[in-house]
This record gives C-alpha cells, sequence and structure tokens, in this order.
C-alpha cells in the first residue's frame, strides 16, 4: 500500500510541543512519516535571505540535536515514523547515527557532496532508504541522479515534484510519473496543490510514496503552514488510500463465500 509522509518540515517553528502536536494529529488521520527538516544556519551562505526574514526563520526552526532526540523518541510514543531532509552533507552523518531513512529535498537534488555524504553514511542496507524530490529539475538530473544511485546499489524512490507554493492544478504535470517509471521501480509523489485532490489523483499512477505538507492550524505562522492541509484532509487522503488498496484486491473469478446466501437462497426463486 502507498506510504503518506507529513511533511511537517518547519510549521512547528522550533517549539517541540507544537510539534508533538502535530505528530499527534498526524499518526490519528493515518500517516506513516512524520517528517521534519534538518538544518545548521552556520552553514547558510549570504544571501537574500538576510533581508527579508528568511534567517531568523531558519534561526527559530532549526533542529538542534537535542530536538531530533525529542522528536524521535515523540514519534515513537505515537508510533509513527521519524523521517527528515538534509541540506547540508555536514549534517548527514549525525541524522545516519539516528534513522534509517532520509531525504534529498528538491533544491539540493544536485547537491554533489549532500548525495556523495548520503552514499557514505545511508549504504545499501534493506533498512536504508532514501527519499528523492525532484521538484525545479531538469529531467536529465532527475536521470543523473537516479543512475549514481542505482550504480552505488541504493534503496531509493524518486518523488514528482513541482516546486511552486502552492502550485496550481494545471500545473501539476502527474503524467511524468509514468516517464520516471521506466528509469526506476519506486516512484512517487511531493504535492504543493492545495488540498489533496492532487494526491488522491496521484495514487492512480499506483505510485509508492505520497507526501504532502502538513499543519493544525493554517494560520501559524510561515509560507507553509498556509498551504498545509489539515487533519481531517490527511485522514482523507489516508483512508481513501487504504479504501483504495482493498477494492483493488484481486479476490476470485468465481462468487465468494459472502455470495452463497444469495447462490443458494435466491436463484430460481421465479418460474421462466
Amino acid at each position: 500500500m502507498t506510504k503518506i509522509i507529513a511533511e511537517i518540515g518547519w510549521n512547528h517553528m522550533g517549539d517541540i510541543e507544537l510539534a508533538e502536536k502535530m505528530i499527534s494529529e498526524a499518526k490519528k488521520s493515518g500517516a506513516d512519516y512524520a517528517k521534519f527538516q534538518t538544518w545548521s544556519v552556520k552553514n547558510l551562505k549570504s544571501g537574500s535571505w538576510d533581508n527579508d526574514g528568511r534567517r531568523q526563520i531558519y534561526e527559530q526552526a532549526e533542529l538542534t540535536h537535542t530536538k531530533h532526540l525529542e522528536l524521535i523518541k515523540i514519534c515513537e510514543k505515537y508510533e509513527i515514523d521519524f523521517l527528515t531532509s538534509v541540506f547540508n552533507s555536514d549534517d548527514v552523518e549525525f541524522v545516519s547515527t539516528l534513522i534509517n531513512s532520509i531525504k534529498i529535498p528538491s533544491s539540493e537534488m544536485n547537491n554533489q557532496e549532500l548525495i556523495k555524504s548520503i552514499i557514505k553514511y545511508f549504504k545499501p542496507k534493506e533498512n536504508h532508504h532514501i527519499f528523492i524530490s525532484t521538484g525545479s529539475s531538469l529531467f536529465s538530473e532527475i536521470l543523473s541522479v537516479i543512475k549514481m544511485f542505482q550504480e552505488n546499489k541504493m534503496n531509493f524512490t524518486i518523488l514528482h515534484c513541482v516546486s511552486s507554493y502552492p502550485c496550481p492544478y494545471d500545473k501539476c504535470n502527474l503524467d511524468r510519473i509514468n516517464e520516471l517509471k521506466k528509469y526506476h521501480t519506486s516512484i512517487g509523489y511531493s504535492g504543493h496543490c492545495p488540498g489533496i485532490f492532487d494526491s488522491i489523483t496521484s495514487l492512480e499512477y499506483d505510485i509508492d510514496v505520497v507526501e504532502k505538507h502538513f499543519t493544525i492550524d493554517n494560520d501559524l505562522p510561515g509560507r507553509d503552514n498556509k498551504f498545509a492541509i489539515l487533519p481531517n484532509e490527511l485522514k482523507f487522503l489516508c483512508d481513501y488510500n487504504k479504501n483504495r488498496n482493498d477494492l483493488k484486491k484481486f479476490v476470485s473469478l468465481d462468487f465468494q463465500e459472502s455470495e452463497k446466501d444469495n447462490r443458494v437462497n435466491y436463484s430460481g426463486r421465479w418460474c421462466k
């Protein structure tokens, strides 16, 4: 069955109590992963973010080593898998000591140092898995990353993604999933459209993973909170995913046991 990732990201703004509420609601809604974002502000270069308030946000929302450990324990408490995106190769070694899966965000898909570090610390093992978002990438760049991970025999999933926040439905480009399937067996979708229609539609491509930004309040600070889906929407998506999986199960060519009464006691009641 398709796995569902609730992308909490930095919607918690560094508040662990708020993060726990989000983790709890993600679990109640049926998500398989609660995903966060790992960065170290000390590694942030100078740029436009120094003047538009983003650096202050990065500083406030940064997850220290201690906060990583706290969040992992909270995820264990609620029996949901912890996952995080990593933006810098320096953080990969630390994260590899905590968890078996990691995500490369779209903005870092061409970060060769990061990719090499992940290949080094997340060596091919049955319980190791890499998720890679492909937003803002040339298709040739995606194929290059696929080839690199395949050559290193890594366990990984490529996530179709359009890095528009939010993304209009007519720019979602879901049919690219079919093209990605020609080059790798494990494909998923990371969606930025408002609501869940894009995610529900993506399930029709029989993918392995769906990721959606998640919050408990759209009025919380930050861009991502504004377009993230709420618990009731995440629950609908998770329920739809499970029911769709059940509905598509092949059971039998002949009638089933549940039909026996109808076959035996109702057939042939009427004269010809």
